[in-house]
């Protein structure tokens, strides 16, 4: 089962106000449970800890010109138009490995193909392989390891010379 069918499942759950619903096969095994309407049930939602990447400040040079930086980043702009992005096909939590005790699945550099896993994103307790839809270089990673991500946010650019 992938995410848009749990996804559909879920939406005619709501539609169907029903209050619970197994669904099981021999692999695989999903429980979607909603607040009944005019029911005076409460949910209780398990907390979720997100650990911030920390941010150094890097000290500023005094003497340097306000220009400069606002040339290399039309340059850097005009050169990311060269890239294709692989983007983020649903809303997660981004990972760069398949745990925390395995290596990143891929690093700057790295040469990936159609169907290479580029990384997971975790949705509703499941967790998603990304797989590249082009072949190349990787050249930038765009998103911090274990951040949240949005539906078509980009999570790398990929030069596919």
């Amino acid at each position: 089962m992938d995410i848009k069918d749990i996804q559909n499942l879920i939406k005619f759950v709501s539609k169907a106000e029903v209050s619970e619903v197994k669904y099981k096969t021999k692999d695989f095994e999903i429980t979607i449970k909603t607040p009944l309407a005019g029911s005076d049930a409460v949910y209780a939602q398990p907390a979720v800890y997100h650990t911030a990447p920390q941010a150094v400040a890097a000290p500023a040079p005094a003497a340097t010109p306000a220009a400069a930086p606002a040339a290399e980043k039309a340059e850097v702009a005009s050169d990311d138009s060269k890239y294709v992005t692989i983007k983020s096909p649903m809303i997660g939590t981004f990972y760069r490995k398949p745990s925390p005790d395995k290596d990143v699945f891929v690093n700057v550099g790295d040469e990936v193909s159609v169907g290479k896993v580029v990384c997971v994103i975790e949705a509703m307790k499941l967790f998603n392989q990304i797989e590249s839809e082009i072949s190349g270089k990787i050249v930038k990673i765009l998103v911090d390891d274990a951040t949240p991500v949005e539906y078509d946010q980009p999570l790398f650019l990929v030069d596919p010379s």
